[in-house]
């Protein structure tokens, strides 16, 4: 390399950190107790309308509160170092089985109808459903903006839920999700628990709907690589949508199983 490409090789090099340093800069300062909380909310507040929030989604935002309870149960996931079989257990997987063989008859329509649409059959769908909201019973009352914010000032993982926060804002701005609304611990909303950048990219009408939230999944799941008619067991062409859903293996174990118990033979086929 000539001196002349060094000494350019360097000021870009330096033009570069200087840019990370002020991006560094510019960006709300993450914490990992409540004291924080208020000064992160006003910077976060200043770089979302910079960037076209709108003025009732930011001012939603400085109404939140530093969710205590959202902290303490991302700290606390420890069913997903559980085996299986004890995972299962946990979760009642025997009776979401059970009523999902029933739901699975009595809502034929709507299954046949998503199945044709997306390529998923019922089993995983319903074994989804089940898992995440007891079939719609517990959707949570967490709320949904206070705790989505805080994880995305807590330090933990404050890119992705960062992201989260943005989409949360915008779906706000647009009226799909309101100040109030509730959810479970992270911020998940719906019938099947859907963050707030999967409802912009796969959400299909109201997700406290049972029909519209499982149609929704299904789109997920199909954006994610389902093919109609292959299986969804591990190794299988299909398992892999269903790690998209959840990063626990545990969690995407039980579902490919409580999806085959519920479809029976034909799920085994699939």
């Amino acid at each position: 390399m000539t001196k002349g490409g060094q000494l350019k090789t360097v000021a870009v090099a330096v033009l570069v950190g200087l840019a990370w340093m002020t991006s560094k800069a510019d960006a709300a300062q993450c914490g990992s107790t409540a004291a924080g909380y208020e000064a992160w909310k006003r910077e976060f507040a200043d770089e979302a309308t910079a960037k076209g929030i709108g003025a009732s989604a930011v001012a939603a935002l400085m109404q939140t509160n530093y969710a205590i309870a959202t902290i303490s149960a991302d700290r606390g996931q420890r069913s997903f170092g559980l085996s299986l079989d004890q995972f299962l257990a946990k979760r009642g997987a025997s009776t979401i089985v059970a009523r999902g063989r029933a739901l699975k008859q009595s809502q034929a329509a709507l299954f046949a109808s998503i199945q044709q649409r997306y390529g998923v059959p019922p089993g995983p769908l319903i074994a989804i459903w089940g898992m995440e909201t007891g079939f719609g019973s517990q959707r949570g009352s967490q709320n949904m903006l206070s705790a989505i914010a805080t994880l995305a000032y807590d330090c933990r993982r404050p890119q992705y839920f960062t992201e989260q926060l943005y989409a949360a804002l915008k779906l706000i701005d647009r009226g799909i999700l309101s100040a109030s609304t509730r959810g479970s611990m992270h911020g998940e909303i719906g019938q099947t628990q859907f963050l707030p950048k999967n409802i912009m990219a796969y959400g299909t009408g109201n997700l406290d709907v049972a029909a519209n939230a499982l149609n929704s999944t299904a789109n997920f799941l199909k954006a994610h690589g389902w093919r109609a008619g292959a299986g969804y067991q591990p190794g299988e062409a299909n398992f892999g949508a269903i790690q998209e859903w959840n990063a626990a293996p545990v969690y995407q174990r039980a579902i490919a199983l409580i999806g085959q118990q519920i479809d029976g033979a034909e799920g085994a086929r699939r």
